[in-house]
């Protein structure tokens, strides 16, 4: 039986544990561990959306939520006011709108609380300051959902039975075109000789630009050779410029820009880089205190509160002086950006890094460091630099080195470990000074392609285009690499065979609604549906009326790709054996399907990890029906020892049992040891 009467229901039970803390007695906060329902499967297609009758969704437990919906119902049942606590973004909005009317409870009963960060005193104000549940954020994410089902469901459905790709989708699609497309544009890429000519002398290098007035290309080896025969010894030095050039800090981090940099500084995947944020966001464990390091990590707005601002630059002088001390930085308004809440900072600038280190994993430091010096350069001065630019003179050839030399670090005393910066350091010279060498190199070079998109570049990409939302770009990469539709190569991104099909096909037949155009003015129309300046209805309508005429002629026009014949033939009615693909991967079966069911065993090698610790035998390799590795015992089922995890041939020093690796990772097979 509940003792308190306010009931507070939150997204992840890791965040209730540290708010019921700060709230006490008087409140219980539970966990809806995320959405709690989905879409349902039936009717036209299996859309769970009544198409004749203005799109109306039919909603259903997700898998698994009974239970937990059982339990909310109780604990709603025994409380007199209940605060929805969802994240504070569209989503967590539309999970607040799913908890309200699946738990029964009435308008009366309710609060919408947003809690942008998990520290005592917000969390406080949070609750003392409630708002209702927003009708049109929830109906935007509703129609967002319902376009993704409608779109996911009918293309991959025509791409399986045509081709046999594994998906298509909205924005995944999309993201798609512009890996496939980058391709085509390496593979059409003609490279073009050109060469280089540097003057070599013993404190810097000076290199050929220009010749007389006019900038200077060469294009073979004839034409390096006549300038290196039309120089002479001496470079008179024609001129000498000087600048001092302010370095400026980046912004605050948002949600995209978070990703790219922890990709390319840490080298950390989006996945990873929003897991390892969600857990600075919801609470950790300190000595005397759990909260939250930092805020919200879904933004997309660069703004940073003045409550945070006016101690972090009182911080900064009292620290690194006066001279150190910026101001807040500031950009015109992007189309597409919400501003929602603040940029992704640390909740307390008194919380530097060395400081709560012992309370984090080495993930997890890492990440913070990177939130928390970007955030206190941002608020810094700028460095500056002293540029020095000289240009020699030889029989009209122009050569040019340039120097510089950092005057004044700036906000670079911080975030000197993410931004480089090198002296290069030019001797004193004056102005018609004559400069000696003979030892200037010619080097042959060839122009490059565009380069593939690292995770980094695709995210930076798709954040310009205004396709998808950067709080979905971690799982729409995530879905393009798990169909297989593109693979890693010094992780860069390259299209696979079927992957390059599927983005054919689909730009055969629907060009005109998967590409970049479409899919940012469906994010503008999306935007306009949660600021109440248009109907979803019209925006599903529109759609459906242009898409499903496309579906209806690709089903009937798309070329059925024939299965891949292997060279060997079926042992019971000798037609050709072909590989097919099903539920769990490819498989050889025959050509003459369904007249004759003959289907061949895969012949799968024995890999032996160790020995296994029940009965002796030897723990084996395997895969599950779904495809899934794990690994067990070759003397099943006399014996049924198996793992998830690799085993490795050593016993645990708290239980005895076996340690399995995964991700370069040790841990006990039973108890709860782990190995750092």
């Amino acid at each position: 039986m509940l003792v308190a009467k306010n009931l507070v229901i939150v997204e992840s039970p890791s965040k209730s544990k540290t708010i019921e803390k700060y709230l006490g007695n008087d409140y219980k906060v539970v966990s809806s561990k995320g959405h709690i329902r989905d879409l349902a499967t039936t009717g036209s297609y299996g859309l769970g959306v009544d198409v004749e009758n203005d799109f109306k969704p039919s909603y259903i437990p997700i898998k698994g939520k009974s239970n937990v919906i059982k339990e909310l119902k109780k604990y709603v049942k025994d409380s007199d006011m209940i605060y929805l606590a969802s994240d504070p973004d569209r989503e967590g909005e539309a999970i607040a709108w799913h908890l309200k009317d699946t738990l029964g409870i009435k308008d009366k009963n309710y609060k919408r609380v947003l809690f942008n960060e998990i520290t005592h005193d917000k969390v406080l104000e949070a609750i003392q300051n409630p708002t209702i549940i927003d009708d049109n954020l929830v109906k935007s994410q509703e129609t967002r959902r319902i376009l993704d089902r409608i779109i996911g469901f009918r293309l991959s459905k025509l791409l399986q039975r045509k081709i046999g790709a594994k998906s298509a989708g909205r924005v995944q699609s999309v993201a798609l075109k512009l890996i496939v497309d980058r391709e085509r544009e390496i593979e059409a890429f003609v490279p073009e000789e050109y060469w280089k000519i540097i003057a070599i002398f013993p404190e810097y290098e000076a290199e050929l630009f220009k010749y007389k007035d006019a900038d200077i290309e060469l294009h073979s080896e004839e034409e390096a050779n006549h300038v290196l025969d039309s120089l002479g010894e001496d470079y008179t030095v024609e001129s000498i410029e000087k600048k001092e050039k302010a370095r400026k800090s980046k912004f605050p981090f948002i949600t995209s820009t978070l990703q790219q940099e922890a990709s390319t500084k840490l080298g950390f995947p989006a996945r990873k880089t929003m897991s390892i944020a969600q857990k600075l966001y919801e609470g950790i464990d300190l000595e005397n205190e759990t909260v939250g390091l930092i805020t919200y990590m879904r933004t997309d707005s660069i703004r940073l509160s003045d409550e945070f601002v006016k101690p972090a630059l009182k911080y900064i002088e009292d620290t690194y002086g006066k001279k150190y001390v910026g101001t807040v930085k500031k950009t015109k308004k992007k189309e597409n950006v919400q501003d929602a809440h603040e940029a992704i900072r640390p909740t307390s600038v008194l919380r530097e890094p060395t400081k709560v280190k012992a309370y984090l994993s080495s993930d997890e430091f890492k990440l913070y460091s990177l939130i928390y010096k970007r955030t206190l350069a941002s608020l810094m001065a700028d460095a500056s630099v002293n540029q020095t630019t000289i240009v020699f003179d030889n029989h009209d050839y122009k050569f040019k080195t340039t120097g510089s030399v950092l005057l004044f670090d700036g906000y670079l005393k911080v975030y000197k470990d993410y931004e480089a910066n090198e002296d290069k350091i030019l001797p004193e010279i004056g102005e018609k000074e004559i400069c000696s060498t003979t030892n200037v190199e010619s080097s042959q070079h060839f122009t490059q392609p565009p380069a593939r998109y690292t995770e980094a570049k695709l995210i930076k990409e798709m954040e310009e285009l205004g396709i998808g939302r950067p709080s979905t770009y971690a799982t729409i990469i995530d879905t393009i690499k798990s169909r297989d539709y593109v693979t890693l190569e010094d992780k860069k991104f390259k299209p696979t065979e079927i992957g390059i099909e599927t983005t054919d096909k689909l730009q055969e037949f629907f060009s005109d609604l998967i590409n970049t155009d479409y899919t940012r003015d469906m994010e503008d129309d999306l935007d306009k549906i949660a600021d109440n300046k248009m109907s979803s209805v019209k925006v599903l309508q529109d759609f459906w009326n242009l898409f499903e005429p496309r579906v209806k002629d690709a089903f009937t026009d798309m070329e059925k790709k024939a299965p891949e014949e292997t060279g060997e033939v079926c042992p019971e009615c000798g037609n050709p054996l072909v590989v097919r693909k099903g539920k769990y991967g490819s498989f050889v079966a025959c050509s003459n399907y369904p007249e004759c069911k003959f289907i061949k065993k895969e012949e799968v090698p024995i890999v032996e990890i160790c020995d296994c610790p029940k009965c002796g035998g030897k723990i084996i390799e395997k895969k599950s029906r779904k495809g899934k590795i794990f690994y067990g015992c070759n003397n099943y089922p006399k014996c049924k020892t198996a793992y998830w995890d690799k085993p490795i041939d050593k016993k645990c020093p708290e239980c005895g049992e076996m340690l399995t690796e995964k991700n370069e990772k040790i841990k006990c097979s039973s108890c709860e040891y782990k190995k750092d």
